[in-house]
């Protein structure tokens, strides 16, 4: 096995190392990333492509995009693709067209993301009729926006998400983790609240990329996992996204969330829910004869005696119950 270090870099994802035509990265097995472009409405400190964008030139896509529709067709299997750059909103309407049409000639493709920060950033984009009437032709299409801070979220921005959901299209989040920008329960409840009221899903929390010249914004994992044990449980389960690290040199998205299971057995699991109140669950009523034989103390009673449940002292709901 070869161990690599994990340090900040120019391309931390090494995405060029799985693009298969230029333009096109297939890294998961049923989905690709196409880089449609290297211009956006602003260019991000915590940006992972920064060594793409804002370079001037166009991208490779467009002199060899028969090579990537072919390369679609070889693969039934790719159902789903990202449209990623730089910004895909950015585009002229006719390039934009353009690589829709040719997606749409591929049967296998069920799912088409725009991965945009427009509604953000550049929300007047999506005030505009001819182009809400171009995203309108498209039932495969599904927007994941980039809001990070609870302030991004104006009457503009819901304006410009209202009229992606009248053409028909589902609006995803994706917040990136910075220290002392969202890196705290309140700030991060207060965004994930206001995206939902707004219809916008929150979908992704990733940890900030070890990009070069963001060290600053890094936070360490474990203050990611404490912000999602603060969020499940005290907010709407719709209002939750998935913590994940993006791991470096092409390993892909991985999720990182406290441990609710304490132990288990051949019949019984030990969870423990958002107010430490942990339970014992059983899924097999012949094994939860046998094993409910004797009267055992803590966790190891949960798993094997008697005890369904241990509740924390003074627990707000058990005191709800109590004063009823």
């Amino acid at each position: 096995m070869n161990y690599l270090t994990i340090r900040a870099k120019e391309t931390p994802l090494e995405e060029e190392e799985d693009e298969v035509v230029p333009g096109l990265v297939h890294r998961y097995p049923d989905r690709v990333l196409l880089i449609t472009t290297n211009f956006c409405a602003t260019y991000c400190r915590h940006c992972t492509r920064k060594r793409l964008l804002g370079k001037g030139g166009t991208v490779k896509i467009y002199q060899e995009f028969e090579r990537v529709l072919d390369y679609l067709k070889n693969h039934p299997e790719i159902t789903d693709v990202i449209l990623s750059g730089g910004d895909p909103l950015t585009l002229p309407l006719l390039k934009l067209k353009f690589i829709l049409d040719g997606l749409k000639t591929i049967p296998s493709i069920e799912v088409v993301r725009i991965g945009s920060r427009i509604p953000v950033l550049l929300p007047m984009r999506l005030f505009d009729r001819e182009l809400l009437n171009l995203l309108s032709q498209y039932d495969f299409l599904w927007l994941n926006t980039h809001f990070n801070h609870p302030r991004e979220i104006t009457e503009y921005s819901k304006r410009a998400i209202l009229n992606l959901l009248k053409c028909g299209i589902p609006v995803n989040n994706q917040t990136v983790l910075l220290k002392g920008i969202n890196d705290s329960v309140p700030v991060m409840r207060e965004l994930l609240k206001g995206l939902l009221k707004i219809k916008v899903r929150p979908y992704y929390l990733f940890h900030c990329d070890p990009t070069k010249g963001v060290s600053h914004f890094r936070t360490s994992v474990y203050k990611g996992i404490e912000i999602i044990e603060g969020l499940r449980g005290h907010i709407s389960g719709l209002s939750v996204p998935t913590y994940v690290v993006d791991m470096p040199h092409g390993g892909g998205k991985i999720p990182v969330m406290p441990n609710y299971v304490i132990s288990m057995s051949d019949g019984k699991i030990i969870l423990r829910n958002y107010e430490g109140m942990i339970v014992s669950y059983t899924w097999n009523k012949k094994k939860e004869e046998d094993i409910l034989w004797e009267n055992k103390e803590g966790i190891y009673g949960l798993l094997k005696g008697k005890r369904g449940y241990l509740i924390p002292e003074k627990t707000e709901r058990i005191e709800r119950r109590r004063n009823r």
